[in-house]
């Protein structure tokens, strides 16, 4: 991947506005006016500035929330995460018939891999009907797309652009969070609003970024351009972890202040938070979003969106990592993933009876070291092998391994007996201590094609434009880069404006 920023091919007139100092995140205090131009359809709305007495309602009301957790749980959380869940509905998607691996690593090398699915008969996954009255077994396979250093210092994020999105955004101490072009395997900017080492990233949708800092603050992108909609000010310290709603509209946040927030990402600001007594090292929601979890060393608190604490897990060992993910059986309900010190991704039934205690019915194994982090993807499957998709897991290892297990083998709910699934494929980094992992979507069938086509001949034209001296790469920049080019002559003429 070549590491080419929207800055260095941009025009003369584009190029005095990147040698300026970047400018800081944009706060809730700050005024709106300036970024109201800059907000496209389905963006946080600016809110409207308050005046002294609503101000100071505002402030004494929150007060008395942070002062009174239980009362804040019983109505503003409950209130929205209550409206959010039964308004939620989940849209139909196709599914990549392959998949894209993008590992960190404490060594600042960035991973990345391409997952195919076979048969038997090594053919590539086509939609085919099977003359053959036996479903044909499948396998996973791993092949590098490139390796390279990536960062000044250890990544501690990473994370794709959902539903064939392009955008890979890596988070690392060095303070900066890059944006990749995933298509094209070109690096497209950085962004420096955050002032400490970025702890999390995740795409709530194609369209938009939100990042969590050491300096307390959450960052919300849009990636048409890369501005910064809004900062999000609330935590009283590093911001360990961010998770989103299923629905996209409000987001939980855990950090050092041992508090849990929640933000309206549509008005983008806080709307609530509770202090839970230690420090919440991961949030994550579950599939349906019905549930919620917190992560602290070995325990795992199990929430409703009314804030009610159902269960408190202790795993065996220190715990890193955990995850969501749907059965594919046909069984119904939800299984969580917990990457721990152990060596194991221990699984947990989350049964829909709420009074049911969620118990290990499975280990996928294989690590020589602690399991870092864990991801998950559906993939379509070939029509020969008799399911229409899959589940795919994939765990990194401080050993240096990346596997992919497959869901389709995780045993139904009525054994007893606990399980070690094995690994359907591996890759091996040779020693390189694994941090963080995000999976992106592959070719979809039907698409793949006409997509590869499309590309091939754009890369043609710009490579006839680079002969022939017209400035090839200033055009792949504009059309590649969706307006980065754009945003820097905007703040130039408000430059300007304000000079004049």
């Amino acid at each position: 991947m070549a590491k080419q920023t929207a800055n260095q091919n941009s025009s003369p007139k584009r190029g005095r506005a990147a040698e300026r100092p970047s400018k800081k995140a944009r706060t809730e205090k700050e005024s709106e006016p300036s970024r109201s131009k800059f907000r496209i359809k389905g963006s946080p709305r600016p809110v409207a500035t308050q005046s002294k007495g609503k101000a100071k309602a505002t402030e004494l009301e929150s007060q008395t929330h942070e002062s009174n957790p239980s009362l804040l749980a019983q109505s503003t959380a409950k209130s929205k995460l209550t409206k959010i869940e039964s308004t939620s509905a989940t849209k139909p998607v196709t599914l990549p018939t392959s998949f894209k691996v993008i590992a960190g690593s404490y060594e600042k090398l960035l991973y990345g891999l391409e997952g195919r699915i076979t048969t038997t008969d090594d053919a590539e996954v086509d939609s085919s009907p099977s003359t053959s009255s036996a479903p044909a077994k499948y396998t996973f396979s791993l092949t590098p797309m490139f390796i390279f250093p990536a960062h000044v210092s250890c990544i501690k994020a990473v994370a794709a652009s959902p539903e064939g999105g392009k955008w890979l955004a890596t988070g690392s101490a060095d303070e900066i969070v890059k944006v990749w072009d995933l298509r094209r395997r070109k690096e497209i900017g950085g962004l420096m609003h955050h002032e400490g080492s970025i702890t999390h990233l995740t795409f709530p949708s194609r369209s938009h970024l939100l990042s969590a800092s050491e300096d307390g603050t959450l960052c919300l992108f849009r990636a048409r351009d890369w501005s910064v909609l809004r900062a999000l000010r609330g935590h009283k310290g590093p911001v360990n972890s961010v998770a989103v709603h299923p629905s996209g509209k409000v987001a939980l946040s855990v950090g050092k202040d041992r508090t849990l927030r929640m933000w309206d990402l549509m008005r983008g600001k806080g709307c609530a938070s509770t202090k839970i007594g230690k420090e919440g090292e991961i949030v994550r929601w579950s599939v349906d979003g019905s549930l919620f979890v917190v992560q602290s060393g070995s325990t795992i608190d199990v929430y409703t969106t009314d804030m009610v604490l159902l269960h408190t897990i202790t795993h065996p060992s220190r715990l890193h990592d955990v995850c969501f993910c749907k059965r594919v059986d046909g069984s119904g309900g939800e299984v969580l993933f917990a990457a721990a010190e152990d060596k194991n991704l221990s699984i947990y039934d989350i049964s829909t009876d709420p009074t049911k205690v969620p118990k290990i019915i499975a280990k996928m194994t294989g690590h020589g070291n602690r399991v870092k982090a864990v991801q998950t993807l559906s993939v379509a499957l070939p029509v020969s092998t008799g399911r229409t998709s899959t589940t795919i897991v994939c765990t990194v290892s401080s050993d240096g391994k990346i596997h992919i297990y497959d869901m389709a083998t995780l045993p139904s709910k009525d054994k007893e007996d606990v399980v070690d699934i094995a690994p359907a494929a591996v890759y091996d980094s040779k020693g390189t201590r694994l941090t963080c992992v995000a999976l992106a979507d592959g070719d979809v069938e039907g698409v793949g094609e006409v997509t590869d086509a499309k590309r091939k001949r754009e890369e043609e034209e710009h490579e006839e434009e680079n002969a022939d001296g017209e400035g090839g790469s200033d055009a792949e920049e504009e059309d590649e880069d969706e307006g980065w080019a754009g945003l820097e002559e905007k703040e130039e003429e408000e430059e300007e404006e304000e000079e004049g």
